[in-house]
């Protein structure tokens, strides 16, 4: 007569154990980088913003014949634009940004613990760890491809965002 016993060995036991706790862990990291990316989620919004402002910023310049298209271009090559990483500044009086008569760093509102905006619990903002950078680049003589790179800070990580748009001297 054969004596069978039914159960799990030790062995087997420790080993769903460490199964377990690799799938645990693994689920403990996907939270916390959800987590890390629900806090930038504000910065990535406004980023997206001053990239897609500074494009309608060069566009409607060009539409309103304020500038020429020779001064359609980074500084480096003869043009009004400057080079290189700048603050993101409110624009001077010609209504263009990254140029040489912009003014102070800007400031944005969210709405404080009440969730309204324009209420007296609001937040301001001043956006000093933000840089905005806008390259030129000739394609031919009539186009132009405008690249516009947003750099912030987040939780001690330099994050960036581009956007790339074409623009020709045909308004």
């Amino acid at each position: 007569m054969t004596n069978k016993q039914a159960g799990f060995t030790l062995l087997e036991t420790l080993f769903s154990i460490c199964i377990l706790s690799a799938g645990a862990l693994g689920m403990a990291g996907v939270f916390a980088q959800g987590m890390q990316r629900t806090t930038s989620s504000p910065n990535e919004l406004t980023a997206t913003q001053k990239a897609a402002e500074a494009i309608e910023s060069v566009f409607s310049a060009r539409d309103s014949h304020s500038i020429t298209w020779s001064q359609l271009t980074n500084e480096s090559r003869g043009g009004i634009f400057k080079d290189g990483p700048q603050p993101l500044s409110v624009a001077g009086p010609d209504g263009i940004i990254d140029t040489d008569d912009d003014g102070a760093v800007e400031t944005i509102h969210f709405p404080g613990p009440d969730q309204t905006l324009g209420t007296s619990d609001d937040v301001t903002r001043t956006l000093s760890d933000f840089t905005r950078q806008i390259v030129f680049t000739d394609i031919n003589a009539d186009l132009r491809s405008i690249t516009v790179t947003i750099t912030f800070q987040v939780n001690g990580a330099t994050r960036s965002y581009s956007l790339t748009a074409l623009i020709s001297t045909y308004a």
